[in-house]
């Protein structure tokens, strides 16, 4: 089977990763969120959950009784409108679990299906905002499905008659859908599912034709729950949670099926081989936004303490509650494959990359940030208002909000803050890079006498202009508990444009020319697509060449000095390109590699398919020190300057050049790593965890592996003395 280099609406979007400014999962890591539904307009993706705060610590099911709401324009900085419907406070409703939410084309609002009492009956509401207020289109307490009555329809003998999302159609037609569990008349079962149900909304969104139902019958492994529909392309894709704690999905050619199973979407979530999600319960809500797509997921991140997070406490204020009843809510991106299949979803720390910068002169809620730590929100909740949401500093420790990739322009004058103080000296510090940075500013709050009295805070700020990196707003005061924060914002004006990428050398690659592949672009500045000169899939250079060290870019010695390693598919370096004239340009590569198949790399230009098959890279060594040479075929060039992406489709391919048109009098020198003496080498898995040691002779460090016990698979060796780094390859 031939395997093809698309275009910037194909294959090489597929695995594309974040670089240096990333987004930290969870979105919110001060109280317990779970089942995420998600959905964008032209301005904002949006997200809302279902909360697992008033679950005590030692919960043995689940205490779900509101929704939260989320907002961002950049995918890293999110806004927290806190409580934006709460059952406790709404007539007729007990609990409110999984819920989905959509955008109308026709109109813009918002809609939001929920689940009444986690299985009773599926409710509707709407907004023109993601705050609220939140109205019922149907009127009073009626309900789209209701088992007990006061709904269009029943829940059809589904066994769970919850988790609804509800889908839009690119010309307006809506439709929702729900269902989980089973019945003796509504199947689960391998190959079989017949738990979930879909209809189409009437035009007024005032409630829907019931002759629209549809069973949506699927293969596949066992359905659990939250059914979910979404389209890319031509495509209608139905996704769910299977009853072994992953999500499998569907495809179809009309919105109300039929599908036909395709596969698994996103496994139980984990990162390097450990699950962070307490094995448990798994949930999604997928969409689009600005040219990209993302899922929201929940994990188990907090209550596990994963990666270093601080466990809070319960709503009782006992430390270390249950995981499994104690969620959080990460988001990442996702790709597809060129046939429109989807590519299992790669969880990750990081979530996905800022898309462009944050303005600092609007007027921002409190709980505005990209990551935090030592805070707690409260949210003041009424039917019919949008909520009073609160940031509640734990001012006495160390307490803070982040907000990343700040546009500052020309520069910043001042910063003010609404909050209330019942404490003399409570302060607002900004610092810059950390919170213990260069500090930019400072603001005492006026003491309001109580929480719940609010008054506005100025003060000077200096040395904040252009982009920065990252803003901390640090929160000071003897005692927790005396200030709440209701707002903030810069004053100012003025933006810096984004500082495009730029030749290695200055100027354009003329051709005909011998590319290095360590001299890609150099970066530019700024957020958006023209500034990055490459994506890695993790920010540190692990090679050993110290060559642009403080990029994420893998350089390592070999070949005729340096080269691209520790490759993996989705990476790709840019390099600008000068063509002389139009014509056919002849394409040469040197690359290694120890795997046996699968590796390979593409090449694009200005985004489209140069050449259209990969070039794949056979085993040329069994350590990577072996570097060939490959017949790229020829590409058809434009006079003028371009950029040409090098691509890596297959892991684990070592690129040393690249060259476009006739290089024969350049002079190539080949050259090989060798062991020449005794060496110790730590060995270490692909997950960069250490297995053992061994000793290199002069010969291969593939039999050495082999006689030291260690199985077949890819390491990485690292020696004990000095910084040399390689991969040796044991399949055979």
């Amino acid at each position: 089977m031939k395997s093809y280099c698309m275009g910037k609406f194909g294959l090489v979007a597929v695995g594309l990763l974040a670089t240096a400014t990333l987004a930290d999962n969870p979105i919110s890591s001060y109280h317990y969120l779970a089942d995420p539904g998600a959905a964008s307009d032209d301005t904002y993706f949006y997200v809302i959950t279902d909360s697992d705060d008033p679950a005590p610590a030692n919960a043995s099911g689940y205490e779900i009784k509101a929704l939260y709401g989320f907002r961002t324009k950049d995918m890293k900085n999110w806004t927290d409108f806190g409580i934006i419907y709460d059952a406790r406070k709404v007539s007729g409703i007990d609990a409110i679990w999984a819920s989905g939410i959509a955008v109308n084309p026709k109109d813009g609002r918002l809609y939001i299906v929920f689940p009444d009492g986690g299985g009773g009956g599926i409710g509707l509401i709407g907004a023109d905002s993601i705050a609220g207020p939140w109205t019922n289109p149907l009127g009073g307490e009626k309900k789209l499905i209701n088992n007990w009555g006061g709904g269009i329809a029943d829940c059809d003998g589904i066994g769970w008659c919850f988790d609804p999302a509800i889908f839009f159609d690119t010309d307006g037609t809506g439709y929702f859908t729900f269902g989980g569990g089973e019945s003796n008349s509504r199947p689960a079962a391998n190959n079989n599912n017949d738990i979930f149900n879909i209809y189409k909304l009437n035009a007024d969104m005032k409630g829907f034709d019931v002759s629209t139902k549809t069973h949506l019958k699927i293969g596949g492994p066992k359905a659990m729950e939250a059914s979910y529909i979404h389209k890319y392309k031509d495509n209608y894709y139905l996704s769910y949670s299977t009853a072994d704690l992953r999500i499998a999905y569907g495809m179809s050619k009309n919105p109300m099926g039929p599908y036909e199973y395709k596969g698994i979407f996103m496994g139980n979530p984990s990162i390097g081989g450990q699950n962070i999600n307490a094995n448990n319960n798994n949930h999604h809500g997928i969409a689009e936004f600005k040219g990209h797509w993302y899922v929201a997921y929940h994990d188990r991140r907090i209550a596990n303490g994963y990666d270093g997070l601080e466990k809070i406490p319960a709503e009782d204020g006992k430390a270390n509650p249950t995981p499994a009843y104690h969620r959080s809510v990460s988001v990442d991106e996702f790709y597809y494959n060129n046939d429109g299949t989807m590519k299992e979803l790669t969880f990750t720390k990081e979530g996905p990359k800022q898309i462009e910068n944050f303005d600092p002169y609007d007027w921002y809620p409190a709980l505005t940030s990209s990551k935090q730590k030592g805070i707690r929100s409260r949210s003041n909740w009424s039917p019919g208002k949008v909520a009073e949401h609160l940031l509640l500093p734990l001012s006495s420790k160390e307490s803070w909000i982040r907000v990343s990739g700040v546009d500052f322009g020309t520069a910043a004058t001042g910063f003010v803050v609404q909050a209330a103080s019942a404490a003399d000296g409570n302060k607002v510090e900004i610092h810059t890079g950390s919170a213990s940075g260069t500090l930019a500013g400072t603001c005492t709050l006026k003491n309001t006498g109580n929480k719940s009295t609010f008054a506005e805070n100025k003060c000077d700020v200096e040395g904040l202009k252009g982009i920065v990196d990252q803003i901390f707003l640090v929160f000071k005061g003897d005692k927790d508990s005396t200030m709440a924060i209701k707002a903030w914002g810069f004053e100012g004006s003025g933006t810096t444009p984004p500082e495009p990428q730029k030749p290695y050398d200055g100027e354009a690659i003329k051709l005909p020319a011998k590319i290095e592949a360590e001299k890609y672009d150099i970066p530019g500045t700024g957020r958006g697509g023209d500034v990055d000169s490459y994506s890695d899939s993790e920010g540190e250079n692990q090679g050993d060449a110290d060559f642009r060290a403080d990029q994420g870019v893998d350089i390592v010695l070999g070949g005729t000095g340096m080269a691209i390693g520790y490759t993996a598919s989705g990476e790709w370096l840019e390099y600008t390109v000068d063509v002389p004239a139009d014509g056919s340009y002849d394409i040469k590569v040197s690359a290694s590699t120890g795997m046996e198949n699968g590796a390979s790399f593409c090449f694009l230009l200005d985004g489209e398919t140069l050449i259209g098959d990969t070039i794949k890279v056979p085993q040329t060594g069994e350590d990577w020190s072996v570097y060939k040479e490959f017949d790229g075929g020829k590409a058809t060039l434009t006079k003028g300057t371009h950029v040409i992406r090098l691509l890596v489709t297959g892991d684990n391919v070592n690129v040393d050049w690249f060259s476009l048109g006739d290089i024969s009098t350049f002079a190539l020198h080949a050259t090989q790593f060798n062991v020449t003496s005794a060496k110790t080498y730590n060995v270490y898995n692909l997950a960069g965890k250490r297995l053992g040691s061994v000793e290199l002779d002069a010969g291969t460090a593939a039999e050495t592996l082999k006689a030291a016990g260690f199985k077949q698979g890819v390491y990485m060796l690292r020696s004990v003395v000095g910084n040399k780094k390689f991969m040796v390859s044991t399949a055979k």
